[in-house]
């Protein structure tokens, strides 16, 4: 058998050593694509979530104090409502005898004989004036009221004070369905005897404050 030159073996060493070097390229691309996946665009890849972005809550950077409330409003107590324990109420005439067509003017007084200050609703709303005599009904306040309001006040500890603006009683017989008549029935004079009794805020008179119609 004749013997292949040195030629021959250096070719197919070279022929060997190219497919080696192939192959090793092969390789090394195919795992660079299982790795790298450039096919996958940024279109078909996940997205961030938009809740998640736009409702994620902020974290307090460091040394910022969270506000904290007013000491003050803490510690200052609030005026509360007056309670009837607290509260006297008198119905106050501006005469004891009313001569024949002198109309009576009747006022309220109220004392906070508690030891702090309360608050009360002094308006025309809570405030009803009654006339009796015996037990017969002539007059109340609110029969005939016209634009009631309210008006809330802080009352004093230990104080007394009166209303300003007494409402005039016309020594006629009051009622819802009369209001708008002239000729109401007329209350006795001759010295007759009637009381007046008020409350406000709720709160209503212990006693009644006589008058005398001449």
């Amino acid at each position: 058998m004749p013997r292949r030159s040195a030629a021959v073996y250096r070719r197919r060493r070279l022929v060997v050593i190219g497919g080696l070097v192939l192959l090793l390229a092969a390789i090394g691309v195919g795992a660079w694509l299982l790795i790298a996946k450039p096919w996958a665009s940024a279109e078909t890849g996940p997205k961030p979530s938009a809740s998640s972005s736009e409702t994620s809550t902020p974290s307090p950077s460091p040394g910022t104090a969270s506000p904290s409330p007013d000491p003050s409003a803490s510690q200052t107590p609030a005026i509360v409502a007056c309670e009837a324990k607290d509260v006297e109420v008198a119905a106050v005439a501006d005469a004891e005898t009313y001569a024949a067509g002198v109309l009576p003017k009747l006022s309220i007084s109220l004392t906070n004989k508690g030891t702090k200050d309360c608050t009360i609703d002094v308006g025309s709303t809570t405030q009803v004036f009654t006339v009796s005599s015996g037990s017969d009904v002539w007059w109340r306040s609110t029969d005939c009221q016209k634009d009631p309001s309210s008006m809330i006040a802080t009352l004093t500890a230990g104080t007394t004070v009166t209303s300003k603006d007494p409402v005039t009683w016309d020594r006629t017989r009051s009622s819802v369905e009369t209001c708008d008549q002239e000729n109401r029935q007329r209350a006795p004079g001759g010295g007759a005897s009637y009381h007046v009794e008020v409350s406000i805020g709720g709160f209503t008179s212990p006693s009644t404050v006589q008058i005398l119609l001449y």
